[in-house]
């Protein structure tokens, strides 16, 4: 749901500047061709200033919170009551 909501624009910048393992995780929850061109998107886009990194990174966080606002995506918590079984 966050990936539909998010600007692909700025999920590639915001990507980015993430680390490996978030990447991975945003990568495993689409197709292997959607994965494959967002990481040759990433790596045509060269240097980028870590203001626009952390801007669009802020701009994902508003649009998760806005989706839980809705009720459409559960943000989990630091750990506790809001354990979740799948």
């Amino acid at each position: 749901t966050l990936l539909r909501a998010v600007d692909k624009d700025k999920l590639v910048i915001a990507l980015k500047g993430a680390s490996e393992e978030l990447r991975d995780l945003f990568f495993s929850n689409m197709s292997e061709r959607a994965a494959k061109l967002m990481r040759e998107d990433m790596q045509a886009l060269g240097p980028i200033r870590l203001k626009d990194v952390e801007d669009s990174q802020q701009a994902m966080v508003q649009s998760a919170k806005d989706l839980a606002d809705r009720g459409e995506i559960v943000i989990g918590g630091s750990g506790g009551d809001d354990q979740l079984v799948y």
